[in-house]
């Protein structure tokens, strides 16, 4: 009788653990299916983040500015008339070749000609969150691409979709999260990117530091034209362009005394 009781309850047992284990089991599994959801959702959310960007961006430059603010953008445009008078603000990132750091700074001269270049936006808008590209389509209101929109942010006004592709080449601090790698648009990081797109022979075809000692702006700059249009040679030109070969000269000059202090 005994020996029956123990087996029953054993298999009592047995039957409670094995729903326990369903239990365990089923619930391991809607837990990996949240996760999972999880995971989606929030790609989804980084993904339509930048449409939300663009409809608050375009609301903003929709609405009709202020005297003042027209005021205040007058009174701080860089409004230089010669190479002497244009201002460049130094690069963040530091060390690196006094050559390709002159072009960058040149480069930035025409493209985002602000006294705080790194959080601007094609037009002129500035943003304040920098840990990713802004992904912003300002509309393009005059030009060969009137009515069009560019992405176009930061110091050397790179286009998301650009910014991307050489960030996943040059970025030296990705950051992975499980399905997607975000990339940091802060200033540093937009000069390290630029600064070894510049310096990739592959990239270009060619070797731009040494075409740069051999005193060859102009053939650097016709180069470039194609990826910012507004260095002299492309469909944008500004009043800056003109300028970009004594800039250059000037950025250069700059460059190697601090090179040569370091």
């Amino acid at each position: 009788m005994a020996r029956k009781l123990a087996r029953k309850h054993s298999a009592r047992g047995k039957k409670k653990s094995d729903f326990a284990l369903q239990w365990v089991t089923v619930a391991s599994s809607m837990a990996a299916v949240a996760l999972i959801f999880w995971l989606i959702s929030c790609q989804a959310i980084q993904r339509s983040t930048g449409y939300f960007y663009w409809q608050q961006g375009q609301k903003e430059l929709s609405e009709p500015r202020s005297a003042a603010d027209l005021l205040r953008d007058t009174l701080f445009a860089n409004t230089a008339t010669s190479p002497a008078d244009v201002i460049v603000p130094p690069l963040t990132m530091t060390g690196g070749d006094p050559y390709i750091r002159a072009l960058m700074r040149t480069i930035s001269a025409s493209e985002s000609n602000q006294p705080n270049p790194y959080a601007v936006l094609y037009g002129g808008q500035q943003v304040q969150d920098l840990s990713h590209h802004p992904q912003l389509c300002v509309t393009i209101a005059t030009g060969p691409n009137r009515g069009k929109c560019s992405t176009a942010a930061g110091r050397y006004q790179i286009l998301y979709k650009t910014w991307v592709e050489k960030a996943e080449r040059y970025h030296p601090k990705p950051s992975p999260f499980l399905f997607w790698t975000a990339y940091s648009f802060e200033p540093e990081y937009q000069d390290a990117i630029v600064y070894a797109w510049l310096s990739d022979r592959q990239a270009w075809g060619v070797d731009i530091a040494n075409l740069l000692r051999q005193g060859k702006i102009e053939e650097v700059l016709r180069l470039l034209s194609g990826t910012w249009t507004s260095l002299g040679y492309g469909i944008e030109d500004n009043s800056m362009s003109q300028y970009l070969p004594e800039i250059y000269q000037r950025m250069l000059k700059e460059e190697l005394q601090i090179a040569s202090q370091n």
